[in-house]
């Protein structure tokens, strides 16, 4: 079995950090903690928590493995993407896997197949009319994505490391979410989740509703209106409001 060396270890954080620019106190305000841990890290005296391992590999631009095994590796050395995965599974659900919103009775699996018909309908509908369709098929698209993620298959419940400490990096699997200044926990995590499906199955049905009044009365600037339209629905619709209810519950 593997054995982390202390020293190894709190040598290799602070090159790594050096080679980044941070500072010890920059380093831990980005993992929300103070720059005396940081500080004990790199002489030995500990090592962080497994929670904080991901987060920490992302900051310093190491793999996960590459930070446990204290050097880099060459891509050629050993599989590091398998290595990862396996890794950063145990370290993200070290108890048991996490309940799947598709083990629950929810309204959402009515409400996300027939936004989705709705949406393909619509993108039907605008390509039989002769609309341009360059934009509107992408948010279609990432509402289907993120739709079918935040309704069927996000955790019921974050892990028990969130609870304890700030993290404000969700990943889990494929899907990551990095919200600087939002703190991720299961205070906030069920109401993030509800903004992610209202957002999701909103834009599946109004992108294509837009793309049919654009097309039909503005047809000269359709594309400049599509794309601002696309911007204020994507980042007005589903950044602000996961901001909103993050840091209100965060606070």
């Amino acid at each position: 079995m593997y054995e982390l060396n202390r020293q190894q270890f709190g040598a290799f954080v602070a090159q790594l950090r050096k080679e980044k620019g941070y500072t010890q106190k920059e380093l831990a305000q980005c993992l929300h903690l103070s720059d005396k841990a940081v500080s004990k890290w790199e002489t030995g005296v500990s090592i962080p928590d497994t929670a904080l391992l991901v987060p920490l590999s992302e900051l310093l631009g190491v793999t996960v493995t590459e930070l446990l095994l204290c050097r880099r590796e060459p891509g050629e050395a050993l599989d590091t993407g398998t290595v990862e995965d396996v890794v950063k599974a145990a370290i993200q659900y070290p108890q048991a896997k996490p309940e799947r919103a598709y083990r629950r009775k929810s309204p959402w699996f009515v409400w996300y197949p027939l936004c989705l018909l709705a949406g393909a309908a619509g993108l039907y509908i605008n390509a039989r009319l002769g609309y341009p369709l360059i934009l509107v098929p992408t948010p279609v698209i990432l509402g289907a994505v993120f739709g079918a993620y935040f309704c069927f298959f996000a955790p019921i419940k974050l892990p028990e490391m969130y609870d304890r400490y700030a993290l404000n990096l969700v990943s889990d699997g494929i899907f990551r979410m990095n919200l600087p200044g939002v703190r991720f926990h299961n205070g906030n995590w069920p109401r993030i989740v509800t903004v992610g499906r209202i957002w999701s199955c909103a834009i599946m049905v109004l992108m294509p509703l837009l793309g049919l009044g654009i097309g039909r009365f503005f047809p000269e600037l359709s594309q400049q209106i599509l794309l601002w339209a696309m911007l204020v629905l994507t980042i007005g619709g589903l950044f602000v409001p996961v901001y909103a209810v993050g840091r209100r519950a965060s606070s």
